[in-house]
């Protein structure tokens, strides 16, 4: 298998790397597990101290490391550096509040016939880590920063076109202070997933990518009774009303469609907007994604750069041309352009059906479908109306609708009148075909603790009486 740097610009291949033996794997996880027992040895202070520093070290290195994943991926250069901040505010965050999220919890002593009972969070083990390229910094450091402050360790399964970023985060760790093994980067293919998380020393894993993957992991480790957090994607809805702003919205949404190149989970990938501000809504967003440059992510005019393969940008040409071939509209964009490099404009297509793939299918580029709505309960209908369920966005300046939307949008997350994005301060995941379990904020912490019952009685004669067994 083929484990490379490959430059989606211009598709030449800067730099290739060997897949690890089953030998250098077993060896990574001998020494993961051996720095797990290690590292929960040791104080939420010190583990605080380092994280702290790995944050300095991005902070530093920002400008080089955001070349980095430019080249890898092609994200522009300027989201690269904003993703590096973040990684580092994440970083802060965990390092700054893991005291407070793991502290005991007490519980009802009385109620309990004891003494004193509560609850302690404590780590698991060593945690396999199977990330997308996406976001290749962001989507390790948001499982990695909590997960390590809460005393676990991690294997890092990187997607094969980030090699460079997947050993820049162990390094980054390593040279933070954390223990040698703590977090580990294994250049291995898909295949080896599965003995992978069947060795005993791996406790659970942690998944970001599609939904076959995700079905994968959660079959192994289903067989092997380990626990997962999933996140697969999705197809997020974009509802306008009629009390939105138009105009506001219209320009939120081309950012929310083509952030990342169009390359993100929680992008806004289907727009449905009401009948009464439809035609200026629809107007206003294709005259705003036709604007967009597209060009070389390293230039700072750039908007939208390459998508991150061949592969991919052949895969929504292929579903753009379907919706036309079945009578759907091109707004803008929709042509492949010639040339070196897997670029592709951002495009607006309408008229679409559920005869054709866009209907039902994630796109995963700067193609945005939009919809009619004749009604509230026809926009949550088709807004409900797909496999996925991770984030959502309503425009509406109405209290009762925003009420409303939040009560019956079918997300993981809703965001009001504003463009859904990740905070390590609130929980991220999915619903439905979205995945399972959540990360970031105290959820996100916990999702890979022991949640450990302590009971603690007097040690005489008649406590505990009148108890009954499970």
């Amino acid at each position: 298998m083929t484990i490379a740097t490959t430059n989606p610009v211009n598709g030449q291949v800067l730099k290739t790397y060997e897949a690890m033996s089953d030998e250098q794997v077993d060896d990574a996880i001998e020494r993961t597990h051996l720095a797990y027992r290690q590292l929960r040895g040791t104080t939420i202070e010190q583990r605080g101290r380092w994280l702290t520093a790995a944050a300095d070290l991005l902070e530093a290195e920002r400008d080089e490391t955001a070349r980095l994943m430019t080249t890898e991926m092609g994200k522009t250069l300027a989201a690269a550096k904003a993703e590096v901040t973040k990684c580092a505010t994440a970083c802060r965050f965990y390092a700054d509040r893991a005291a407070g999220f793991l502290a005991d919890e007490p519980a009802d002593a009385a109620a309990v016939a004891a003494t004193r009972a509560f609850v302690r969070y404590q780590p698991i083990g060593p945690v396999l880590a199977v990330m997308p390229w996406n976001f290749p910094l962001w989507q390790v450091l948001r499982f990695a920063a909590p997960a390590l402050m809460a005393g676990n360790t991690g294997l890092l399964k990187h997607a094969s076109n980030v090699p460079q970023t997947a050993l820049l985060l162990e390094g980054l760790f390593r040279r933070a202070g954390f223990p040698e093994g703590a977090f580990t980067t294994l250049l291995v293919g898909s295949e080896a997933v599965d003995r992978i998380l069947s060795d005993p020393r791996v406790r659970a894993a942690t998944l970001t990518g599609s939904e076959v993957a995700g079905r994968s992991i959660a079959q192994i480790a289903g067989r092997e009774l380990k626990k997962t957090v999933l996140e697969l994607g999705g197809s997020d809805p974009f509802v306008v009303m009629p009390s939105a702003d138009v105009e506001l919205a219209a320009q939120v949404a081309a950012t929310a469609r083509c952030q990342n190149n169009g390359q993100s989970c929680i992008a806004a990938k289907r727009f449905i907007v009401h009948n009464d501000v439809y035609d200026a809504f629809a107007e206003a967003f294709a005259h705003r994604m036709a604007a967009l440059r597209l060009g070389d992510p390293m230039d700072d005019d750039t908007d939208v750069g390459p998508l991150a393969s061949e592969r991919g940008r052949n895969e929504i040409d292929a579903q753009v041309r379907d919706a036309v071939d079945k009578g759907a509209t091109v707004l803008c964009g929709g042509e492949k352009p010639t040339g070196a490099g897997w670029f592709y404009p951002p495009t607006v297509v309408t008229d679409l059906d559920p005869g054709m793939r866009m209907w039902s299918e994630e796109v995963f580029g700067p193609v945005a479908g939009l919809y009619r709505a004749a009604s509230y309960e026809e926009a949550i209908e088709l807004a409900n109306g797909t496999a996925f369920g991770l984030g959502s966005n309503a425009w509406t300046r109405d209290p009762e609708e925003q009420q409303r939307f939040a009560a019956d949008l079918d997300a993981g997350a809703v965001f009001v009148n504003g463009m859904t994005t990740s905070y390590p301060e609130l929980p991220f995941g999915g619903v439905k075909n979205s995945g399972y379990g959540r990360e970031l904020s105290a959820q996100g912490m916990r999702e890979f603790c022991n949640i450990k019952t302590v009971w603690v009685g007097e040690g005489t004669a008649g406590v505990g009486a009148g108890a009954h067994s499970e």
